[in-house]
């Protein structure tokens, strides 16, 4: 109904009109029918100067929380991400009451979802990303695009958890044992329920017995059974343990 009520004022506004419109001294309503009206014509660039002017010029106005989705909105359309999180963090923090938070707060996780870089560059947006969309479910569990939130927090903590594992592999041929230990455990932590937490726990397991960390990598081994019962590697975990354990009772 709003819109229909927006699209109506735009008529008004082009009706006789052949050229732009000076939009300086119109009501704050028709103010934003033009500023939809040339979004939606992707003029993002004077899109963005109107709905800034809006925000500006009425405040307490009605229009302004519309005004500052959109604003939000033409940035992610000119991909500025960076900027488009501004604006829709404005919108969730300083209008709390709004129609617009639930899209809002979900397209604040959509801007460093499209931050996010390849696994092997800083992965502060990807966790960013990740932080938005669960405060997204967190606060509007019933919506609509739940779902999707879920899924690219899935598809999100993927990526974190392969840098990890590739961080682990690195120290391990870099012969730093410790921190690549630290490593696979974050995978297996942090990231279990990611398909690379299985390789992790396996890749610790088999280095804690290349450090004769014998009674610790028992430990692990009946958490990885436990754990992963189907894992293609759970025929070698059997080994190692029937192995170590004949170790342990050869040297008592």
């Amino acid at each position: 109904m709003k819109y229909f009520f927006y699209a109506l004022i735009i008529a008004g506004i082009f009706a006789g009109c052949s050229s732009s419109v000076d939009t300086i001294n119109l009501p704050a309503e028709e103010r934003l029918a033009y500023a939809i009206k040339i979004y939606e014509d992707e003029d993002y660039e004077e899109a963005v100067n109107e709905f800034q002017a809006i925000v500006l010029q009425y405040p307490g106005n009605a229009v302004v929380d519309d005004a500052q989705y959109y604003l939000g909105q033409t940035r992610f359309r000119r991909d500025e991400y960076i900027l488009a999180a501004y604006e829709f963090s404005k919108l969730v923090k300083n209008m709390p009451a709004s129609g617009f938070v639930p899209d809002a707060q979900f397209m604040l996780a959509e801007c460093y979802y499209e931050l996010s870089p390849n696994y092997s560059l800083d992965q502060k947006y990807t966790r960013k990303a990740v932080e938005e969309y669960q405060a997204f479910i967190d606060f509007f569990p019933s919506n609509e695009r739940v779902t999707e939130a879920e899924r690219k927090i899935t598809e999100l903590n993927e990526k974190l958890a392969y840098k990890e594992l590739t961080i682990a592999g690195i120290y391990e041929k870099l012969e730093y044992y410790t921190a690549a230990l630290n490593y696979y455990n974050d995978v297996v932590e942090v990231y279990h329920d990611t398909k690379y937490a299985p390789m992790a726990m396996y890749n610790k397991i088999k280095l804690l017995i290349q450090r004769d960390q014998d009674s610790e990598a028992l430990t692990e081994i009946s958490k990885f059974l436990q754990r992963y019962p189907e894992d293609s590697n759970k025929n070698e975990i059997l080994e190692l343990k029937s192995s170590l354990e004949n170790k342990l009772s050869a040297s008592r």
